[in-house]
């Protein structure tokens, strides 16, 4: 006896309803960046008079010249890039060397130390003992402040420790074999197999060095090391005379730029860049959170 292929309407009314919502989740997500999209791409003046909802009115590219105007903002381009790359292989390597230690069974205290770290997940010292550390270790005012604050990341060695424990004993005892030591493990066998934990950790700390403002704001003075995520919050904060003086300094596009349209052509500017690499590696995001799953 065959079943009936035919659909109930349940089933059918439970589709639209699942498939609507989706789909105004989708939009209500993906709207205002293409509501910023369209104005940044839109004359100043124009786009003052409001009714831009869904494509440019008045098609200009004088807010991104007007941006790009600003010597400061290609500078902190370039830092943010720096730190970014840095920042990721000196996160991935320390937390994956201290994950490596934690994995080993006969580590002495093993399950002490997880629980300490485990602690530290949850409660923090605060901003001010961390700005008070953060001044005794002279990092104020350096490009480190952005590299050693950062460095390890308990969350991320629980995912690294999870996966070196899945990898075979026979692996490292073929190599104690052949006289490798502890170190000549780590860095030519157990890093080589776990590439796909370390493109999952390089992709969390790389989405956070980029976004991150929140050190430039505390912790840095100086505008030349300032990333581009604070540069952003700068435009955002000042006034609009100073967001027009600063971004126009030294250009021709003062006619039709206003403030509003310089804060969203420098949005598109500093945030663009993540948000077109991101879906190329979101199945990392999903993988690494798979790592160490239950498994039936």
């Amino acid at each position: 006896m065959f079943l009936s292929s035919r659909r109930t309407k349940g089933e059918v009314v439970f589709d639209f309803v699942n498939n609507f919502g989706m789909l105004l989740i989708c939009f209500v997500t993906l709207y205002p960046i293409w509501y910023v999209l369209i104005n940044a791409f839109n004359d100043g003046k124009d786009a003052m008079l409001g009714g831009i909802y869904w494509w440019p009115r008045v098609f200009s590219l004088e807010n991104f010249e007007a941006v790009f105007a600003n010597p400061g903002i290609m500078t902190a381009m370039g830092l943010t890039i720096a730190k970014t790359i840095l920042g990721v292989v000196a996160h991935v390597f320390f937390t994956a060397m201290v994950a490596y230690a934690f994995s080993r069974r006969e580590l002495i205290a093993g399950r002490f130390y997880i629980i300490m770290g485990t602690i530290t997940m949850i409660f923090s010292g605060g901003l001010i003992p961390t700005y008070l550390l953060i001044r005794d270790l002279n990092l104020l005012d350096n490009f480190l402040v952005y590299i050693i604050p950062v460095l390890f990341s308990f969350f991320d060695l629980i995912i690294f420790m999870t996966f070196f424990r899945e990898i075979p004993d026979g692996l490292e005892e073929a190599g104690r074999i052949d006289g490798a030591n502890d170190w000549t493990i780590f860095l030519k066998i157990v890093l080589p197999v776990s590439m796909p934990v370390i493109a999952t950790i390089a992709l969390f700390h790389g989405v956070y060095q980029w976004n991150d403002y929140f050190a430039g704001i505390i912790y840095v003075n100086k505008e030349s090391l300032q990333p581009i995520q604070t540069f952003l919050y700068r435009v955002v904060a000042q006034s609009s005379s100073n967001i027009m003086t600063t971004a126009v300094q030294g250009s021709a596009v003062t006619k039709t730029v206003t403030s509003q349209s310089i804060k969203l052509a420098t949005m598109v500017v500093t945030t663009m860049p993540i948000v077109f690499a991101y879906p190329f590696l979101q199945r990392y995001f999903v993988k690494g959170m798979m790592i160490g799953s239950i498994k039936g």
